[in-house]
């Protein structure tokens, strides 16, 4: 039903990949929302006004306000379309996550306005005249509202978006928050209790937890967060599957907005291999990765001796003490000046951000371990915290 009302509104709904038809699909779900929402204000400034219900007119405010974030929602969709320009060279699409937070701002402003409201409905009860119109348009606008929460939740899951899953909380926090007022509203008549206010609160208390989560949930991609485990992974099985790459390591993501991932790796080559040669494989692998899996990838190429079985044998070593002391960690850019008296063993490890060993501790047990094997190896080791996958190798 939802998909049936986007292709009324969206020409091509179905290719939501494409950045212009993603956008105008979130434009129209925030015009969907501001129609209903205004609809939604009529029709409980109606009830209250007949009700003289100073709950369900404080409601009916509040959908105003809901038609505001839809407004929002509206402009951060259309902005995050922009093209880039010389101030924001990676695009404008951020501007959709911004929106987001911004509405979930919202969401926590509310759920303060609502408990302050109760709790001077608790202190101050008010007696109200509950019809049978009012409980119908009660009833129906619980009804619209949670259309809108479906609504905007498969809208967001169809285009990806946290800033419509916000806003499809925000529906469902509101059709709570009617239905409470309806509860409390025909215990009032049908007893003298007056629990308006005390089920406001409750209500309200269970909102603010919302906007703080939806808050965390929509700031993330602002902050930064670690990409997608299945997006890694698939990014190290494709550059690995390049004939020429023995390994890689150092992967950084970066999302400036959906459909602005960029990215930057180090592939091992092997040494005695044309640096030209390997130059044209870096080359291909970042052009078919922007055009095949829409990612400005950036690929820093490192050259690996591979024809010293000596300095391979005493890898292997190294790789199965660090593993022995961290079963996380693994170890790249590993190099032997080897001397005379003693020899320099040159290596990085990446340790996850779990580790709680701090760097220093690492590189003293890693050094210790490998004395064992001989005294005279002297260690030259950086420590990089890295994420989910570390480094993986082909050989």
């Amino acid at each position: 039903m939802f998909d049936g009302i986007m292709k009324l509104l969206v020409r091509d709904y179905e290719n939501t990949e494409r950045p212009e038809v993603r956008e105008k699909s979130g434009r129209m779900a925030g015009a969907v929302g501001i129609a209903t929402n205004l609809l939604l204000f009529v029709i409980k400034l109606t009830a209250g006004l007949l009700s003289h219900s100073v709950a369900i007119l404080a409601d009916a405010i509040n959908n105003l306000t809901d038609s505001g974030s839809s407004v929002i929602m509206l402009v951060g969709f259309k902005l995050a379309g922009k093209p880039a320009d010389e101030k924001h060279p990676f695009g404008h699409a951020r501007m959709e996550y911004l929106a987001g937070v911004i509405v979930s701002f919202i969401v926590l402003f509310l759920g303060f306005e609502l408990g302050q409201t109760s709790v001077e409905k608790i202190f101050h009860p008010e007696e109200t005249n509950f019809s049978l119109l009012a409980f119908v348009i009660l009833i129906l606008s619980i009804l619209i509202k949670l259309w809108q929460c479906f609504f905007y939740r498969s809208v967001g899951k169809k285009i990806s978006s946290e800033a419509i899953f916000a806003t499809s909380a925000d529906s469902r926090n509101d059709a709570i928050t009617t239905a409470v007022v309806l509860i409390g509203a025909v215990i009032s008549r049908l007893t003298d209790l007056h629990l308006d206010g005390w089920l406001g609160l409750i209500v309200a208390i269970f909102i603010v937890i919302s906007g703080v989560k939806l808050i965390m949930e929509t700031g993330n991609p602002l902050l930064g967060v670690a990409p997608d485990p299945e997006l890694v992974r698939s990014i190290y099985t494709k550059i690995l599957s390049y004939d020429g790459v023995i390994g890689l390591h150092d992967l950084a993501v970066h999302n400036y907005g959906v459909g602005r991932c960029f990215a930057s790796v180090h592939c091992e080559v092997p040494a005695e291999e044309d640096i030209l040669k390997s130059h044209d494989i870096i080359d291909n692998i970042e052009r078919d990765f922007l055009l095949h899996e829409n990612i400005h990838l950036v690929i820093h190429l490192d050259p690996v001796i591979t024809g010293d079985e000596r300095t391979n044998s005493l890898r292997e070593q190294v790789v199965e003490l660090v593993h022995s002391l961290y079963p996380t960690a693994s170890i790249h850019d590993f190099r032997v000046v080897w001397g005379v008296t003693h020899s320099n063993v040159v290596f990085d490890i990446a340790a996850p951000f779990s580790l709680e060993d701090e760097d220093g501790e690492i590189v003293r047990k890693v050094s210790s371990a490998i004395e064992t094997l001989d005294p005279s190896y002297r260690t030259v080791i950086t420590v990089d915290r890295e994420g989910v996958i570390n480094s993986l190798e082909s050989h």
